[in-house]
């Protein structure tokens, strides 16, 4: 995993989260909901049909499972009424359920062994697990805990250096440390999003969830592009 990937993936958190905040407000909550599960399973469907990595169409599926998994989150928390400390503690459960019996199933949890089947589905299972725990629990520290936007993204901010810390000076595992940096990006992105969106009233720079959108929508789709040119530019060996 390159460094690409983690400033693309915190960029689509952010993104997750500001999207799926404006088109609540500008659609209503429930046709929100379903116009993104309709995307979201398009997304997924045309990533199970490529038979290797496309950045375009990976980037796509995991945009749209930014924006889904914070409406879960979202829909938990305002909708039903659950606190977020007890859907974060639901969402933890549902992703080492996930882990549990994709490393029964497969023996290995290692990203770079999907490549479609039940391992794909097992990846993208946990990929939702993670948008969705780490939006309760940026919410927690942000809203329920009154700490703020900005000084919770600082917190994940520092949180997420942890892993590689851990993997290079008592040599964690590689598997256990990318899972780990992977659940704290949802809450770093889509604190300093946001920051950057919400009200001064509520502790932000007051740009607007749609505006902010915009930008790291312009940010994510020419990081896409450099990546796309990126792979076709990788050596092919010859068959």
């Amino acid at each position: 995993m390159t460094a690409v990937f983690w400033v693309v993936k915190i960029l689509t958190t952010g993104m997750g989260e500001t999207t799926s905040d404006y088109l609540a407000r500008v659609m209503g909550p429930v046709p929100a909901v379903g116009s993104a599960a309709l995307l979201l399973t398009a997304a997924l469907v045309a990533q199970a049909r490529t038979r290797r990595y496309v950045p375009v169409v990976y980037w796509v599926a995991v945009v749209m499972v930014s924006v889904f998994g914070t409406m879960a989150a979202d829909v938990a928390h305002v909708a039903l009424g659950v606190p977020y400390a007890v859907s974060a503690v639901a969402f933890a459960v549902a992703l080492a359920l996930v882990f549990a019996l994709w490393r029964r199933t497969e023996g290995t949890l290692a990203v770079e062994t999907v490549a479609g089947g039940r391992r794909e589905v097992f990846y993208w299972c946990a990929v939702m697990a993670t948008f969705a725990l780490g939006t309760a629990v940026g919410d927690l520290t942000a809203a329920t805990l009154g700490w703020g936007y900005l000084p919770s993204g600082l917190l994940f901010a520092a949180l997420i250096a942890l892993p590689a810390l851990a993997h290079r000076l008592s040599g964690l595992s590689p598997v256990l440390t990318f899972w780990w940096a992977y659940v704290l990006t949802r809450p770093l992105g889509a604190c300093f999003a946001d920051w950057a969106g919400v009200s001064h009233e509520r502790g932000g720079l007051d740009l607007g969830t749609g505006p902010v959108s915009l930008a790291l929508a312009v940010v994510i789709v020419a990081a896409v592009v450099w990546l796309t040119t990126a792979d076709r530019r990788e050596p092919r060996a010859l068959a």
